[in-house]
């Protein structure tokens, strides 16, 4: 894919600092790769891609997976950047710990969630990594866009996240400061994060569940879908060619190699969905420990050029220039 600046091994090369970025910090599923049980439960012969992992550096191990989550780095006229990060999923710590120090991301201004599950918001308490230090939170807490389902779940798992004042009596702790902004969940209702414009893409994530993709950029149209199993007809509208226009990117959700899931698409159903969409590219994010990387994009290169879209499986640390 000739606009993706990035080695085979997901190093970055030198790119400019005046242009804006996507920096897939985690690819995987909600059990990330290697899958536990495959290294303390090993199968006959054992799992090749979870064994890999502990022999392969993860830097150098396409096939090593953290929860799906997305860094924005958004420049903005004047040069300065914006770092806006969708989900913090329980491998977020991990992420930071490898990717932000890779690309030197140096904060956190805003996050946006996609829905409540673990694999998206688990990461929260880890938030105050990312923020400066004050032992008595005495810091501008950073914006975080959900929808008011997601909020109601996040109040019972996170309380002291949420909680505005001390109660009497109560101590001092630090914790991660956020401000909470509910969104709706509806595509004529876009919010700004970080000086972007987010337009919510509601989908199916199992028939009894909507979560939110999100459709971000002017210049460069990026729809990024991390959790779904049916997309419904009016967003798929807003992302398709014979609807709103054709996109520039489509992040989307893959989980198995083959057959069907409840709540996710699986291969056939997003080489579908990719066919159907028609945009000019698509990355394809949360895969399990079923895909080989080098193997399935091989696979995937001879389907792009047949079906004229060129389509990859995304890998955690891969960085992508773009002109949002």
């Amino acid at each position: 894919m000739a606009d993706l600046d990035v080695s085979q091994n997901g190093a970055s090369v030198t790119v400019a600092n005046n242009q804006s970025a996507l920096i897939f910090l985690g690819t995987g599923c909600s059990s990330a790769v290697p899958n536990a049980m495959c290294l303390i439960q090993p199968s006959d012969p054992p799992c090749r891609i979870c064994s890999q992992a502990l022999s392969v550096p993860p830097e150098k191990n396409p096939n090593y997976r953290c929860n799906t989550s997305l860094l924005i780095d958004y420049c903005q006229v004047d040069g300065s950047h914006h770092y806006i990060l969708i989900d913090v999923g329980k491998t977020f710590r991990e992420q930071v710990l490898r990717w932000f120090t890779h690309h030197r991301i140096p904060r956190v201004d805003s996050i946006i969630l996609t829905h409540e599950h673990a694999d998206a918001i688990l990461g929260l308490d880890d938030v105050r990594a990312v923020q400066p230090f004050s032992p008595i939170n005495d810091i501008d807490p950073t914006p975080i866009y959900l929808s008011q389902h997601s909020m109601e779940s996040i109040l019972v798992k996170f309380p002291y996240l949420v909680q505005k004042k001390l109660k009497e009596g109560q101590e001092v702790r630090r914790v991660a400061q956020l401000d909470w902004k509910i969104i709706e969940d509806h595509i004529e209702k876009p919010f700004v994060a970080s000086g972007l414009q987010f337009t919510p893409l509601p989908v199916m994530h199992g028939e009894d569940y909507i979560c939110l993709g999100f459709l971000f950029g002017e210049k460069y149209r990026v729809a990024y879908i991390s959790d779904v199993s049916r997309i419904p007809a009016s967003t798929e509208h807003v992302i398709s060619i014979n609807g709103a226009g054709q996109l520039d990117l489509l992040i989307l959700d893959t989980l198995y190699k083959t057959g069907s899931h409840n709540t996710h698409f699986c291969f056939p159903q997003t080489l579908d969905a990719v066919k159907r969409l028609n945009p000019k590219q698509a990355m394809l994010i949360g895969m399990t420990h079923e895909f080989d990387h080098h193997k399935d994009n091989d696979f995937l290169l001879d389907w792009s050029k047949r079906e004229g879209i060129p389509v990859q499986l995304a890998h955690d640390g891969l960085r992508i220039p773009v002109g949002l």
